[in-house]
């Protein structure tokens, strides 16, 4: 009887990186049977003998955003369940067209949780930012007070 392989190898480590370079989620990956289950993968990433794979997992990740970011334009650009026929019950006949909401609101979904992913693996490059600034006649100023005392 064999069962799901609990030892590492450079083959598996190489599997599991290209496939999350590719935007594949680690869950995902480890529900292959030929792949270990993602205790073991987090072990291997906790054990200091497999430190190389722990480089080539981070920078796995680190591409996985970059796959994702790929990823949001054709989502956006593909219209192809935009619509869907309406069909004339006795006849079979096509009489229109109505819109899809459920496969655009799922498009939505899909390009708003690559953005999030993205912007939380690779924060400084797609994360939200916050500018303060002011200009020479009206610049930002910061007032600290002493909360304990009163005015």
């Amino acid at each position: 009887m064999s069962g799901r392989p609990s030892s590492y190898t450079e083959e598996i480590a190489h599997e599991i990186c290209t496939r999350l370079a590719e935007g594949e989620s680690l869950r995902r990956i480890c529900l292959s049977e030929h792949m270990p289950s993602r205790i073991t993968v987090y072990s291997w990433l906790l054990d200091d003998r497999y430190a190389a794979f722990l480089t080539k997992y981070t920078r796995a990740r680190e591409l996985q955003s970059e796959t994702m970011i790929d990823e949001l334009n054709d989502i956006a650009d593909d219209a192809s369940n935009d619509y869907m026929e309406t069909v004339d019950n006795e006849t079979g006949a096509i009489i229109g067209y109505k819109l899809n909401g459920e496969h655009i609101n799922r498009s939505r979904l899909r390009i708003d949780t690559r953005k999030w992913i993205a912007s939380k693996l690779k924060p400084k490059k797609y994360g939200d930012k916050l500018e303060l600034s002011g200009d020479a006649e009206a610049p930002v100023a910061f007032v600290i007070r002493d909360m304990t005392k009163r005015d």
